[in-house]
């Protein structure tokens, strides 16, 4: 090898671990020697002379994911990632923890700070975020079909089954019953 270069890449849109999975295989497949890898960021050593960092970029792109180019949206990304797991990974922690606080615990950022941040770069507000990624998880369970909807309800921390209904509504088009008939 001639020309070897290492390079930690910080990555946007890599949520779950399967895709994590995708990546490597994908990276390693094109000669790229895989340093370390997680939901936040590539380390890569590879030639130069053979492949190019577009190429790279052109790999992750066709998985969805792409590079983070400023700390504005490593902020965004890393608040993006906490709400992945608040939600999907912990279920809502059935209401114990506080999206609010646990967003600021792992950003390390205020929450008036980061709630700005996200509304000035994406096209949401990441309250509305919040809602949208709550509304797949429900979609999720509902499918699973393992919990009742009152059960749904207190792990997605809302008051009540009529309130997780008229979001849902509110949010799809359609209510939970209209979703779970057209899964069924």
């Amino acid at each position: 090898m001639g020309n070897l270069t290492t390079q930690k890449i910080h990555l946007k849109n890599l949520q779950s671990k399967c895709c994590v999975r995708a990546i490597k295989l994908d990276l390693e497949s094109i000669g790229v020697k895989i340093l370390s890898l997680n939901t936040f960021f590539v380390e890569i050593q590879y030639d130069k002379n053979t492949i190019s960092k577009k190429k790279i970029i052109e790999i992750l792109a066709l998985s969805g994911v792409s590079i983070i180019n400023s700390r504005e949206e490593k902020i965004i990304e890393e608040a993006k990632k906490a709400v992945y797991e608040l939600i999907f990974e912990m279920n809502n922690v059935d209401s114990i923890v506080k999206k609010s606080e646990y967003i600021v615990e792992k950003t390390g950022y205020n929450y008036r700070f980061i709630s700005k941040l996200f509304s000035d770069y994406e096209s949401i507000t990441l309250e509305k975020y919040i809602i949208q990624q709550k509304i797949k998880k429900i979609k999720q369970l509902i499918i699973e079909g393992e919990f009742s909807l009152s059960e749904i309800a207190y792990m997605m921390d809302y008051s009540s089954v009529q309130y997780l209904s008229t979001q849902f509504k509110k949010e799809t088009g359609i209510t939970v019953s209209q979703f779970k008939n057209s899964t069924f």
